[in-house]
């Protein structure tokens, strides 16, 4: 696991995340044969809320939503930023391209940094999540003209969370971590893509795929309250010691 560098301010604390819980209400998410994205990511958020609260109390947790309601992509930014949060995650499910040959076989997690999308499948993926923005009213105003299916677009999110970006890294990279060797379920990695939610955040953030719901076993998995509780504990670990270091003298 790759260690944060000691911090230079002097007594500096993480006292302040925000947890995100993906889509919700008229937005579904990707859909399972019998789950909603919506609903598994939801459950996670407050389980990891509720474990961090009941071991780091003096941490300050902030929801961007604990019911099924839908939250603009926008707003989930806003929330973090005006809480002047010093952490962000964002929780949600993946899940293969319908016409895809492996739809079925496709599986595990992924966390994600803000960044280069280096692939058309990482673009593909930051693409149907960003879509949610057109379920919003007035999303051209919103979002000052950007459109989640412009690579145009991407090229100026690319720009942001650059300083960032080491302790987004380190993070990400303690949650594959403790997915692959502490829960034992595939990984595929940590990885770059345009997600606008990462882009307009202002402290460091991931956002983390738990697993593909189009792979029946895998979305059995993410169904069940073991397999929920098992996935928050993991990035509940995965923050607890990159907290640790990096509020290490």
């Amino acid at each position: 696991m790759e260690k944060v560098k000691k911090n230079t301010t002097k007594g500096y604390k993480v006292k302040t995340i925000v947890i995100d819980a993906g889509h919700g209400g008229r937005d579904p998410g990707t859909l399972g044969k019998r789950t909603k994205e919506k609903d598994i990511t939801l459950r996670v958020a407050l389980e990891l809320g509720r474990i961090i609260k009941r071991n780091m109390p003096k941490v300050k947790i902030i929801y961007t939503r604990t019911t099924d309601k839908f939250v603009e992509l926008y707003r989930r930014a806003e929330i973090a930023n005006q809480a002047k949060a010093d952490l962000f995650i964002s929780i949600h499910c993946n899940a293969a391209p319908k016409k895809s040959r492996n739809r079925a076989k496709a599986h595990g997690a992924e966390t994600y940094i803000m960044g280069n999308h280096v692939s058309e499948a990482n673009l593909a993926i930051a693409q149907r999540e960003n879509a949610a923005i057109f379920l919003e009213k007035n999303y051209k105003k919103n979002y000052g003209g950007f459109n989640p299916n412009s690579p145009q677009s991407y090229i100026l999110l690319s720009m942001n969370q650059q300083v960032h970006m080491k302790h987004s890294l380190s993070l990400a990279r303690k949650i594959d971590w403790e997915i692959k060797n502490r829960v034992r379920r595939h990984t595929r990695g940590v990885k770059q893509a345009g997600f606008y939610v990462l882009a307009r955040t202002a402290m460091p953030s991931v956002l983390v795929e738990l697993g593909f719901l189009s792979n029946l076993a895998e979305e059995r998995y993410l169904k069940g309250a073991l397999g929920q509780i098992y996935m928050a504990s993991a990035i509940y670990r995965a923050f607890r010691a990159y907290k640790k270091e990096l509020e290490a003298q």
